[in-house]
Formats: C-alpha cells, structure tokens, sequence
C-alpha cells in the first residue's frame, strides 16, 4: 500500500486541528478527516478558559500537563499570530471560581487541598478569599457570593479565533484539510492504515483518532480501548455590555467583544442538543446572583453541546500495542491544552513515543487487570 499521506488525524476539532496543525510543523504530509459543519463536535462545548486550577486530582501528572499548557500559551499565541495575523485574545490575570454559600467554599478548599497533598504534586499556587477580597478584585459580585478560590495561572481566550487561527496555521504549514470525511471504518493494512470515509477511501502510514465520543468506535477498530462518555452542557450568551468583568470565573466570562458567557450545566446521561428551559434558568439564577448586573440583560444566545469524558476525566494520549501506528488523543480541555498538543504531544506521535514519554496518560491505567 502507498499511502496518500504521512499521518491522517480524524477529526477537525480544537484537540485534532491542534495535533494535525503541531504535526504538520514537523514536515509530515498530514491529512485532516473532518465532518462539516453539522458535526456534533465537542468544541462547541468549550467556555474559552485557560483553567488550571480545577486539574489533577488523582493524576498529579495531568495538574502538571495542565500547568504547563498554560504556560506556553504567551509563546503559542504570538506564534498563531505571526503565521495567520489572527489574535486569540489570549489574557492570563488569574481565575475565580465564586461560591455562593459556606459550605461551597468548604467543598473548594477541600479539593484545593487534596490536590495539592498528592504525592509528586507540584504545588497549585491559589488563595481562597473572603467577600471582602473578592471584591477588591470583582467589585460587581453581588452580597450572596461568600468568598471564592483564585489561581493565577488561569486565564482566557477567544475559542472561536482559536478554531480559526488553528485550521489556517494547518493550511499554510501544509496540511490538508479534507471536510464531509467522516470515518466509517478504520483497519491497518501493509503496515499503515485505510480509512474508508463518505468521500472515499484515505490511506495513511499513521493515524490519530482525534474524534471525540466517537474514538471509542474508531479506536476498537485498531485495538484501542478508549473509554469516553458524552456529558451534556449548555451555554447562555447575553448582549455585549460595557467591560465589567476583568478576570474569568469557572461559570461566567465576560468576552473580549463584550457578550458575557454563562456556563454552569454538567448533565450525565443526556445525549440530546435541546437546550433545557429548567436548567437555563438555573444558571442564569446562580450567575445573577454572583453578578446581579446581570439581572439588566438580554440572553441573545444559548446552546447545548456534548462534552467529552473519560472515565477519570483525564485526558488519554496512547499507541495501539495491536496495531503500532494508530494513536489517540482525547479531552475535554481543548482549549487550555491547544500548545501541549501542537508543541509537544504532535511531535511524540511523529517519533512514535508517546507511550514511552507520557505513561500516566495511557488506556492501561483502565485495564484493572494492570492495577497491583
């Protein structure tokens, strides 16, 4: 078989366009097999945030991963910049996750804490704050918020220009981009791979399945188990306001053009894109109440998504011991882990090291047979 590319990576997302995009970089002739725009991509389910702070518990190894993604992003949003003239409104004042009783803040700084008390941590430098603090720093928070957690290594982006700026970085380091390729079938042959797509038939030396809560189909296919689940979340969007909100917060954001996000839905076990009315009005509560200038404004905009989770809620980065050649890549942290992928997972897919030089991340560490 000759193939027609290097490296093929399925899906078009935030985590497969930024691999495509980091791989592309190193020389590799890389195919994007991508949907079109009705997919149903986790992407749409991101809130922008650069977020460290909530990472880790239970692998200290991805509180690092995390932590060091964003610290690249400085150097990887001049980078875009540079190759596209596309700015990711990328701003890192530190983060807020607001509480609105005591014993929320209890519950954070419990979490905070046994994060930070795991063996091998890297201490998650954070402050947990009273009313008062808070409000020297978010002077519109409302009477109910009792205190909340600050990091300062957490910040911001434009997700959308992200989307952008990566799909053009890949066209114009020579990636190619091929839309309405959803994957049907995957199988190795003569030593590399066939991706059988509604568009035809792509032959690849390596491939990434990047695809979302659709990698656990794909991966089976090529011997990798990769346990991922859908988790349902909605977004709220109101009207653009006058700039009042200066640091990102977990469940509200205010845009760099004005709108202000909110975001405050976890739904396990529904896979439906209907927005729900009872939820939406619990989060535009909760928000209201953190910030009640809110209460003002028009919701111009709401969405419901499918996030993607693993069992650990961890990401999964591994090679197929059946089928070497055959990787995958998946997360719900596309956004905050956009550098990692292009600038260092993209490069250990090319030498075929990612199981050796990121272990913590394998499929094995579900495999109870392999626990001792």
């Amino acid at each position: 078989m000759k193939p027609d590319y290097d490296i093929a990576v399925i899906g078009g997302g935030l985590v497969g366009t930024a691999i495509a995009y980091g791989l592309a970089k190193t020389g590799q002739r890389v195919a994007l097999l991508d949907e079109d725009d009705r997919a149903r991509r986790a992407s749409v389910a991101n809130f922008s945030l650069i977020w460290v702070q909530t990472k880790g518990l239970g692998m200290p190894e991805y509180a690092d991963w995390s932590r060091g993604a964003a610290d690249l992003w400085p150097q990887f949003r001049d980078e875009i910049a540079a190759l596209t003239d596309i700015d990711l409104a990328f701003t890192r004042p530190g983060g807020f996750h607001l509480c609105l009783s005591e014993a929320e803040v209890e519950a954070r700084s419990s979490h905070l804490a046994r994060i930070n008390a795991q063996p091998g941590m890297t201490p998650l430098p954070y402050e947990i704050l009273g009313h008062n603090a808070v409000r020297e720093m978010l002077p519109d928070i409302g009477p109910e918020v009792v205190g909340a957690s600050y990091c300062p290594l957490d910040g911001q982006c434009n997700s959308m220009r992200l989307f952008w700026g990566l799909h053009t970085a890949f066209h114009r380091s020579g990636g190619h981009y091929l839309s309405r390729h959803r994957v049907e079938t995957l199988a190795a042959k003569d030593g590399g791979f066939i991706a059988e797509t509604r568009a035809g038939t792509v032959a690849a030396g390596k491939v990434v399945i990047a695809a979302g809560n659709d990698s656990g189909r794909l991966g089976a296919m090529v011997g990798i188990d990769a346990p991922v689940r859908p988790q349902r979340g909605q977004v709220l969007v109101t009207e653009r306001m006058k700039p009042f909100l200066h640091y990102p917060t977990i469940t509200v954001r205010q845009a760099d053009e004005g709108s202000v996000m909110l975001g405050d839905a976890i739904e396990e076990g529904d896979t439906s894109l209907v927005v729900g009315t009872d939820v939406l009005a619990k989060m535009a509560d909760r928000a209201r109440r953190m910030f009640p200038g809110l209460g003002n404004v028009n919701i111009v905009r709401t969405w419901a998504a499918q996030r993607v989770m693993t069992k650990d809620g961890c990401p999964i980065y591994d090679e197929s011991r059946e089928h070497p050649g055959a990787f995958v890549a998946n997360c719900h942290s596309g956004v905050t882990l956009a550098p990692r992928h292009a600038q260092t997972l993209a490069p250990l897919i090319a030498a075929s090291r990612v199981a050796v030089e990121l272990p913590a991340f394998g499929t094995g560490r579900f495999d109870v047979s392999t626990v001792h």
